[in-house]
């Protein structure tokens, strides 16, 4: 299981030499499973009741959509049959996306699908440590080599007692354990304040622009009284003509310039990070092919049938800069006009949702510039929109600030799973 025959990790932690020891989980635990509860049985409250896909969600930091409850009075009956899932305890994925495990953590009582989901009774091993484990790559390599060739793979109670599981003394699995679950903690908390940032971004879009049959904002700067005026927004930009990168030079290895294509302009309008495109074959590029600091682009076409990102604007609030794939388009900001204040006024759901009514096409819809520059809009003195525009910048720059501690706290734990267990 480990590259180096003495069995020892590429990390450890001072004072710590011993080879770890290696057994079956079968021989340190109890592997088991629940006593079936049919459909019928489910409830809308009650006893938490999950399946493998709530435990695919949770593991995602998703809600679960869903949730499945059972009487408590069925609870006690089965659970006494079958036992009780205490702080600890493993449950682990037994189909579709197999081997997600589910630490337990509290005393709440909770209930599970027999097959779907496998129970490893852990009285032997650190929990947190045992559940970090369970996520590297030599147990999820096991997993996946024995689950079955058919259409739906599965781990079953019996792979899961024979799956080969490396581990040091009780002290260092201890250190381990709570290393990663700080490291949990930490991006929990940061995604934590990303989101809040996000909501507090689309409060002020709410609010900060004139609604339906108004020509004034909800709220305002102090010293702002005159109404906001009618421009198209063909008077106020333009749009870059379209770059050409051919997609075979697309490559998920991360060398030369990132690229902000389709599929990397997330559903919210924003660089979706989990879907990386590089290009590292160009020299001697001009800075128009690039979105640069403080500028945005606009996404001119989709091939969702319901259109979410078609017309979605994206500013670079960083100090990268991201070269332009085909139908992500640079925008201009004509003199005479702050361009942040333009970036959220086109970032709000107003315009938004009328562009997407204009795009036009069978199977990839394409918005053409002409239906965005006769696009009617309200604008404040270029004063009024300098304040606008600092306040959203302020927003953006601190949402990506946000963004890049998370891309990186996840390159960390991905280097401690790989360097701190076998």
């Amino acid at each position: 299981m480990s590259k180096d025959a003495k069995n020892v990790p590429a990390l450890r932690f001072k004072g710590y030499s011993d080879a770890w020891e290696k057994r079956k989980l079968g021989e340190l635990m109890k592997v088991t499973s629940v006593k079936r509860v049919h459909q019928s049985d489910w409830r809308q409250e009650g006893v938490p009741f999950l399946r493998a896909r709530d435990i695919v969600a949770i593991n995602k930091n998703q809600k679960v959509k869903e949730p499945i409850y059972i009487s408590r009075d069925l609870y006690e009956r089965y659970s006494e049959q079958s036992g009780r899932v205490t702080p600890g305890d493993l449950l682990v994925t037994g189909v579709g996306s197999i081997g997600i495990p589910f630490l337990i953590k509290t005393e709440s009582p909770i209930y599970f699908k027999d097959g779907n989901i496998i129970w490893f009774q852990n009285r032997t091993l650190d929990p947190a440590f045992f559940y970090f484990q369970f996520t590297g790559n030599s147990i999820q390599t096991y997993i996946l080599s024995t689950s079955g060739k058919g259409t739906v793979g599965t781990f079953t109670i019996a792979t899961g007692k024979q799956t080969p599981i490396v581990f040091p003394k009780k002290t260092e699995q201890k250190l381990i354990g709570s290393t990663m679950s700080d490291l949990d903690n930490l991006i929990a908390a940061t995604q934590d304040k990303l989101s809040f940032l996000k909501k507090m971004k689309m409060f002020f879009l709410q609010q900060i622009f004139p609604t339906k049959d108004h020509d004034v904002p909800q709220i305002r700067f102090d010293g702002f009284t005159d109404a906001w005026s009618h421009y198209k927004l063909g008077s106020l930009m333009r749009i870059d003509k379209e770059q050409e990168v051919k997609k075979e030079l697309l490559t998920d290895i991360q060398k030369g310039f990132y690229v902000l294509a389709m599929r990397t302009f997330s559903m919210d309008g924003y660089i979706d990070h989990s879907k990386p495109y590089w290009l590292n074959c160009l020299d001697n590029v001009s800075d128009d092919k690039f979105l640069l600091p403080r500028e945005f682009a606009i996404l001119d076409a989709d091939m969702d049938a319901n259109l979410p990102k078609i017309g979605r604007v994206l500013l670079n609030a960083s100090s990268e800069k991201y070269l332009l794939a085909a139908h992500v388009r640079k925008i201009q900001v004509k003199s005479g006009n702050d361009p942040i204040f333009i970036y959220a006024l086109m970032r709000g759901n107003s315009v938004h949702e009328r562009l997407k009514l204009e795009a036009n096409g069978s199977i990839s819809k394409r918005l053409l510039d002409k239906n965005v520059y006769k696009q009617s809009i309200l604008v404040p003195n270029r004063s009024e929109q300098s304040k606008i525009g600092r306040l959203f910048f302020l927003l953006e720059t601190t949402i990506t600030l946000h963004q890049q501690k998370i891309q990186m706290l996840k390159q960390v734990k991905k280097s401690c799973l790989q360097n701190l267990f076998i």
